[in-house]
């Protein structure tokens, strides 16, 4: 049973502007009734630009019907630029809070009002400018990769349920979530480096020296050692760090591949993607 705050059951049961405006100035339906949810929006505007009545139909769960219900009271007596910021957060912070596994129908409304503003300016309805050249990774409801990207970074989505709360990808025949985690681990650990490397560009060398051997001493070494190995920092030049392999890694013929993966992999996963390892001969 769904934990639903008392502003969302008012809207569920006592829905504010349902039906149809006759000759809206915009209109549009997004979401599809074979999938679960549709919502159709429409509204006019008065002399002055501003939105004088908007009326919604959906088809949906209870979510659903108070997400349109309560976005149609947000959107009344503002102009359309002021509509269109309105987003999927405004919509739950106004519900009070909707339970997770209901976000995508605060993301349905805003998406029908920003459809319907689209269609009032006689252009197409484009979430993203890179949807249409996406790759429909979701069948079931349609979803492409360029959307779950958007989702993730706008919400801050790094879990493939959260994906499934915000747009139904991934929540029908599950086939698509391998694809859905490839994309999501794609994004954060782009951002990851992105924050590493800012971070140890902002480094002086001596912290960056300071880092690299607390590194060698804490990760590396006592993994060298579980074998007999052992490794010496020498120094770092620019982004060079030279080191000296001991015990059974300085005769190891598979030396070469340690330094890089081992050593090499380590600093750049810790210190900075930047960092490049050379034994001193």
């Amino acid at each position: 049973m769904w934990n639903y705050t008392e502003k969302v059951m008012d809207h569920f049961l006592n829905p504010r502007n349902v039906g149809d405006i006759e000759k809206p100035d915009g209109e549009a339906t997004v979401g599809n009734i074979s999938c679960g949810d549709a919502l159709k929006l429409s509204f006019k505007l008065d002399s002055n630009g501003k939105i004088a009545e908007v009326k919604f139909k959906t088809f949906g769960c209870g979510s659903a019907i108070a997400s349109s219900s309560i976005l149609t009271e947000m959107v009344k007596g503002k102009t359309l630029e002021d509509a269109e910021k309105i987003t999927n957060k405004d919509i739950v912070d106004a519900l009070g809070g909707l339970p997770e596994e209901k976000i995508h129908c605060s993301v349905m409304g805003m998406e029908a009002l920003q459809a319907a503003i689209a269609n009032y300016r006689g252009v197409e309805y484009v979430q993203d400018e890179d949807d249409h050249h996406g790759r429909v990774v979701c069948h079931c409801f349609g979803v492409t990769d360029s959307k779950i990207r958007k989702l993730a970074k706008d919400n801050n989505i790094k879990s493939v349920e959260g994906i499934t709360n915000y747009c139904k990808a991934g929540g029908a025949c599950g086939r698509c979530k391998n694809d859905i985690k490839e994309i999501l681990d794609g994004i954060w650990k782009s951002e990851v480096n992105s924050e590493k490397s800012d971070s140890s560009s902002s480094m002086t060398f001596t912290q960056k020296v300071i880092k690299i051997q607390s590194v060698i001493d804490g990760e590396i070494r006592p993994m060298l050692e579980r074998d007999g190995g052992n490794i010496e920092f020498i120094d770092l030049k620019g982004d060079i760090v030279v080191v000296k392999l001991k015990g059974r890694c300085a005769m190891c013929p598979s030396a070469s591949v340690t330094l890089r993966n081992s050593v090499e992999g380590k600093l750049k996963e810790i210190v900075s993607p930047d960092l490049k390892v050379e034994e001193l001969k």
